[in-house]
């Protein structure tokens, strides 16, 4: 199943934070002096990309990422001020990075520009709290979001209501011009749902789109899951395989988007071929989740669906490299691995119920663990039917 890892690869690639940020900037005519914001999980590769082309002209900076994803290049450019923070749930270093973002921008001159780069986990990587609310209040409520099976537009919309900086309220701390490039972690690449819309306008926060601050505050999508699922159309192509479905959607909840992927998956007139799909599905989980993340769940539960079909088998995985509060991306199954997880006296209803599709898919050797990729564009599902058709 190699192949599909490579396909994964080609669609992340083509989204990656470097690439997408530094072909992005050679775009725009820049001053001599500019300053640069850096937020989410993929703030180092976005930094990375900046560096590339702003060389000398950048003054100073600021990243917040999330733990391990940062990178010794970035980290010891000194004109930039890093912190590493939690995500899924926010961690006090995801305060501390709120309350330097929130006086950072307050600090650049109105002559100069400031590039500000946002990827998915912004919204859990910095905070700055309304008063009278703590750490406790936000952990509280983060974790009963993300059990709820909260779809990550909700999830933000919430998270508006508490914060001082989310929902457009951070453009009253901007002075100068800014270049905002974002990589969409959403469905629909909505800029006010990536990362809690931080500089884009919100009525209902009160920064409505009629403010002057918005004249100054330039806004760009530079990646997206439309980007990445065409980049995997155009590799399987490359490579001699025939794409029989180009796009799909994993937006929804988890039972919906499984039956949704059943109906491709068990049709009788399948043609062999190359399927793919993107988006984020939503699972609730039950009191004490065990290992896992949705990209895992999905993955087993579709092993049961291709298990009564021949030579088909398919990658789920989240295009950032981490699924849930674990090291791995996803999971690969194939129209066997149902029953070699019968074979192994391994219960798949049970581990799904148990919302620990991790640890048995590791069980099965089914597992996909990149790393940090550098991106984040919500979640790939690539699936190969009978060899792809290669010609």
């Amino acid at each position: 199943m190699t192949l599909l890892i490579d396909l994964f690869q080609a669609g992340v690639d083509a989204v990656g934070g470097r690439q997408a940020t530094a072909r992005s900037l050679q775009q725009f005519p820049l001053p001599d002096r500019i300053h640069l914001v850096a937020l989410g999980k993929a703030a180092d590769s976005m930094a990375a990309g900046a560096l590339s082309v702003l060389g000398d002209k950048l003054v100073s900076g600021l990243l917040v990422t999330k733990h391990d994803h940062l990178s010794e290049e970035v980290r010891q450019d000194g004109r930039i001020e890093c912190h590493e923070a939690g995500h899924p749930v926010p961690d006090a270093a995801s305060l501390a990075g709120g309350r330097r973002l929130f006086e950072f921008v307050n600090t650049i001159p109105a002559d100069e520009l400031l590039v500000f780069l946002v990827s998915g986990g912004t919204s859990a990587l910095v905070e700055h709290l309304n008063e009278g609310l703590d750490l406790a209040d936000l952990k509280r409520d983060t974790d009963q979001l993300l059990a709820s099976g909260a779809a990550i537009g909700e999830m933000n919309r919430h998270r508006r209501t508490l914060s001082q900086i989310k929902g457009g309220k951070l453009a009253s701390r901007v002075n100068c011009k800014v270049l905002q490039l974002l990589i969409s972690d959403v469905p629909g690449d909505k800029p006010g749902d990536i990362g809690s819309g931080l500089l884009v306008p919100d009525e209902a926060t009160g920064m409505g789109p009629e403010l002057p601050v918005w004249e100054r505050i330039d806004t760009h999508i530079i990646a997206s899951s439309g980007i990445a699922q065409k980049a995997v159309a155009d590799a399987a192509i490359e490579r001699g395989l025939t794409v029989r479905q180009a796009t799909g959607n994993l937006d929804g909840d988890m039972p919906d988007v499984v039956e949704r992927l059943a109906a491709v998956l068990k049709d009788p007139d399948l043609a062999p071929g190359v399927y793919i799909w993107g988006g984020e599905p939503t699972l609730v989980l039950p009191k004490s989740p065990g290992r896992g993340g949705r990209n895992q769940h999905l993955a087993l539960a579709l092993s049961e669906v291709i298990s009564q079909t021949q030579a088909v088998s398919i990658l789920v995985c989240g295009t950032d490299g981490t699924d849930g509060p674990t090291g791995d991306a996803g999971g690969m199954v194939d129209n066997e691995t149902f029953e070699k997880a019968r074979q192994a006296g391994l219960d798949i209803a049970d581990y799904l119920a148990r919302a620990d599709a991790g640890n048995c898919l590791q069980k099965l050797d089914a597992l996909v663990t990149t790393g940090p990729t550098g991106t984040n564009v919500m979640d790939l599902a690539i699936a190969l039917v009978g060899g792809g058709d290669k010609s």
